[in-house]
Formats: C-alpha cells, sequence, structure tokens
C-alpha cells in the first residue's frame, strides 16, 4: 500500500527530527515540549494507517512523556529527590534515533521502546531506586 509508505515514512522523519531538536534545546522544559511531539506523530499515524507496532510505541512515548512530565512537576515544586538528567535525556535521544532506523527499517522496535520507557521509569521513585540499586543502568 503506497499509503502506508507514505505515513512510516513522515513518521520517520518526525522522530529523527524530534531527537534532534531535543539535542540541541538547553531548556528541560522545551526539551520534553519537543518530545511531546513523538506521541503526537505516532498518534496521528495510526489514525491514518494503523499498525500495533505503531500503537505499542504510541503507548509507550505517551506513558514516558507523562512520567517525565510527573518529574518536572515535582522538581519544580522544591522536590530534589529525583532529577531529570542530561544522561536521561541522553538516552531518550539514543532510543528515538534508534526507534526511527527500526521503523525505517522495518524491524523489531522493541529495544528503543525498552530503552525510552527504562530511562523514563527511572526518573520516578521506584525507577530511581532501582537505579541507585543497580539494577536498572541507563
Amino acid at each position: 500500500m503506497p499509503q502506508d509508505k507514505y505515513f512510516r515514512k513522515e513518521l520517520v522523519t518526525e522522530l529523527k527530527r524530534v531527537e534532534r531538536l531535543i539535542k540541541k534545546e538547553p531548556s528541560l522544559e522545551k526539551k520534553l515540549y519537543y518530545f511531546s511531539a513523538a506521541y503526537g506523530i505516532t498518534s496521528r499515524t495510526y489514525r491514518y494507517s494503523f499498525s500495533r507496532e505503531v500503537l505499542m510505541a504510541d503507548f509507550v512515548l505517551h506513558t514516558s512523556y507523562g512520567m517525565l512530565q510527573e518529574r518536572l512537576s515535582r522538581m519544580k515544586s522544591g522536590d530534589s529527590t529525583v532529577l531529570i538528567e542530561d544522561e536521561h535525556l541522553n538516552k531518550i535521544c539514543k532510543g528515538l534515533k534508534l526507534l526511527a532506523e527500526k521503523f525505517e527499517n522495518e524491524e523489531s522496535i522493541q529495544e528503543p521502546l525498552e530503552l525510552i520507557l527504562t530511562t523514563a521509569f527511572s526518573t520516578t521513585g521506584p525507577g530511581n531506586y532501582l537505579r541507585e540499586k543497580g539494577s536498572i543502568t541507563l
């Protein structure tokens, strides 16, 4: 289907753009704003050209964004027990780049989704505890 190829190409292009925008942006708030565009493109894609893998990517990206936003909100309210670090954003970028490549090459997207979700989870209380214990490594 030519339509499916078109939407997959647009998805890949947008994921790569999001990754580049996050990398060059100094503001944490704006980085997360750009990250929200990742699930924006997945949700548009599955509405026009449904696939289970795009739906799964959308779920993981949206959930990860929610975890990061929750942590940012806590940080802004003065909670400094767990911080969003540069390492977190670097791993998110790595995951987005890999996700785009996997979609482009029509390969399994499990690895980049696991990387993105685990990275976002590590900014939560339980996730950070597991990171401090050494159970989660970024």
